[in-house]
């Protein structure tokens, strides 16, 4: 099970991610630990410029704007 955090704080963009990447994870059959993060020390602590963010096992894959499906496809 892929852990993935979406950190932002509560914008549309933000929102939006985070429903493209459970839709994505559903077509594809993956199981995920979804969290969003809002808390903006929390968010600083991964030293990230622009949200929204997508942290998966601790790694920062995308920052900056809504992610594409393909590249979301991509982290599965």
């Amino acid at each position: 099970m892929k852990i993935i955090k979406v950190l932002g704080t509560g914008c549309a963009n933000c929102k939006t991610t985070v429903k493209l990447i459970e839709e994505v994870a559903n077509a594809l059959n993956v199981e995920i630990a979804l969290k969003k993060i809002e808390d903006i020390q929390q968010i600083m602590m991964f030293n990230v410029l622009s949200t929204p963010a997508v942290v998966i096992d601790g790694e920062i894959v995308h920052s900056g704007g809504i992610p594409s499906r393909e590249k979301i496809e991509s982290w599965f």
